[in-house]
């Protein structure tokens, strides 16, 4: 059972990941989609556009391309040789470094979900087709991201080397290079 554990935790983190990426584009389309049925000005078109552009730089490429995406394919990697039960059953959140993880990402991880809950909030709170031309932009960041992922993970798994940290030790060192 023990060997079974690792290959286990690697698929459940990067499926729960996809999964939650894809409810969450899956989700926010369907506003994107009621936003249509609204009488659209040209301000409205003017700032789909400019935050379209911005999320996909800022949210797509910076975030999750450059950042989210590589390091959560490294812990996935990492997770498959080194899984404990704990870290098996909250896989997802292991790959997404809700914990051990170094004190500095666990704050910029906790940070980040704080700043999108706020953003959950008061982007709900408005009319459409304001909340279409706001929720376009994630769509954009969040479908980049998804799919900078499952390139990651390809790009980790297919090759012996991977030369992103996986940064799972909560005390400045790197566990990925200690054996188990």
């Amino acid at each position: 059972m023990r060997g079974a554990l690792g290959p286990f935790a690697a698929a459940w983190g990067a499926a729960g990941l996809c999964a939650l990426l894809a409810y969450a584009i899956v989700r926010l389309s369907f506003v994107v989609a009621a936003g249509w049925e609204e009488a659209w000005q040209p301000r409205h078109a003017v700032v789909a556009v400019v935050n379209a552009v911005f999320m996909a730089w800022s949210e797509g490429y910076r975030g999750f391309q450059q950042r989210f995406s590589p390091r959560s394919a490294a812990r996935v990697k990492w997770l498959r040789h080194h899984a404990t039960p704990l870290r098996a059953v909250l896989a997802p959140l292991f790959v997404m470094g809700y914990f051990d993880a170094p004190r500095r990402r666990l704050l910029g991880v906790y940070g980040l979900t704080l700043g999108i809950v706020v953003a959950i909030v008061v982007i709900h709170a408005l009319a459409q087709p304001w909340r279409a031309v706001l929720d376009i932009g994630v769509v954009l960041g969040l479908g980049w991201g998804l799919a900078s992922f499952l390139i990651a993970l390809r790009s980790a798994f297919g090759a012996p080397g991977y030369p992103v940290s996986p940064e799972t030790s909560r005390f400045g060192t790197d566990e990925s290079t200690k054996p188990r």
